[in-house]
């Protein structure tokens, strides 16, 4: 049995339909209308012991929702939910000493107590043993860095010190998952890095089954093996995130450099006027930006170097940030396009 199972789980909220004119605040509470709003809908999954699973999508797309059904917090509207084999909404005591969850917009530390204070009341709230209470704290603390900050009070510490003391938090009793809902939001480069490390960490040594959900890419690619995605409440992608990189980026481009302008300019007027085909020059360097799905890249290459004499050449596929942006405005269709091997745009 998995870790945690979904099945065709749904979730709708009604809402009051605000009225407009003079005197529509009146109406509307004399008598109310409702509306529905679909949350989630129909999503179904499993996640065995040890996955690291990223949850994306954006912003409304029923992210922290479905988070907060896997928690107990919301009970679904229909479907079937199991986590550790119990119905958290039906067993959420039993349910919470299985899991840890992070929210990196809430705390669930105490604002005006020292950090250690919060520590010690999660220790009797989860009936931690004083030994693995300690063990735990002396472990995490160190790795994580925090130590020095235990006798300070939450309110005078950076975000990126607070997060670091949330995730420890989440992770005294030891639970099998650990949900994390944007746990890298508003950090430095400095403190993302050292958070993305911990949690590499405990998924590899500890099996502690992650399931993440963010905006930063860089979080995806270091941490999770498996990518979905959900858009409009409907899981619309489950699988590896190297598979969309090979079968749904479509823009590379080549950066060439030159001895001078001179020399980029006559490179670049090969290029110019060949359909499905971009160039930019600057100076020494020339950029060709192109689809994959319809030129073949050795093609240009071989061109290039047989009309020019580039120092230098790199090449750098879409960034994920704008795979990922594209696939959430656009959606993403069952089969990817196949690979055609041209230039200039005519299919072979």
């Amino acid at each position: 049995m998995s870790l945690i199972e979904v099945k065709h789980v749904r979730k709708v909220f009604e809402t009051n339909v605000r009225r407009e004119g003079r005197f529509g605040a009146l109406r509307s509470l004399i008598s109310p209308e409702k509306r529905e709003v679909v949350g989630v809908d129909d999503i179904s999954f499993t996640i065995d012991k040890g996955e690291s699973v990223a949850y994306l999508g954006p912003n409304g797309a029923g992210k922290s929702t479905t988070i907060k059904m896997l928690t107990g917090v919301l009970e679904p509207s229909g479907g079937e939910i199991l986590v550790s084999g119990l119905v958290p909404t039906r067993n959420r005591k039993l349910s919470s000493y299985q899991i840890g969850v992070v929210f990196g917009q809430r705390s669930q530390l105490i604002f005006d107590l020292p950090v250690k204070d919060s520590f010690d009341l999660l220790r009797y709230m989860y009936s931690i043993s004083w030994e693995r209470y300690h063990k735990n704290l002396k472990d995490y603390s160190d790795l994580l860095e925090v130590g020095h900050l235990l006798e300070r009070p939450v309110r005078t510490l950076s975000l990126g010190q607070r997060m670091r003391c949330e995730i420890l938090a989440a992770l005294l009793h030891d639970p099998e998952i650990l949900f994390l809902d944007e746990p890298t939001i508003g950090l430095d480069v400095v403190a993302k890095e050292r958070i993305r490390a911990f949690i590499e960490s405990i998924n590899r040594e500890k099996d502690v089954t992650l399931l993440l959900t963010t905006h930063d890419m860089h979080d995806i690619e270091r941490l999770c093996q498996r990518t979905m995605i959900i858009d409009k409440g409907s899981l619309i992608y489950d699988g590896s995130l190297q598979y969309i990189k090979d079968h749904y980026a479509t823009e590379r481009q080549i950066r060439a450099v030159f001895s001078d302008s001179h020399a980029a300019l006559s490179a670049a007027r090969v290029f110019i006027g060949m359909p499905d085909i971009a160039v930019h020059t600057e100076e020494q360097i020339v950029k060709v930006t192109y689809d994959q799905h319809l030129t073949d890249t050795s093609e240009l290459l071989r061109l290039l170097l047989q009309k020019a004499d580039p120092r230098d050449l790199t090449m750098q596929d879409e960034s994920i940030d704008a795979l990922i942006s594209r696939i959430y405005r656009e959606g993403i269709n069952a089969n990817p396009r196949p690979v055609y091997a041209t230039v200039g745009g005519s299919r072979r």
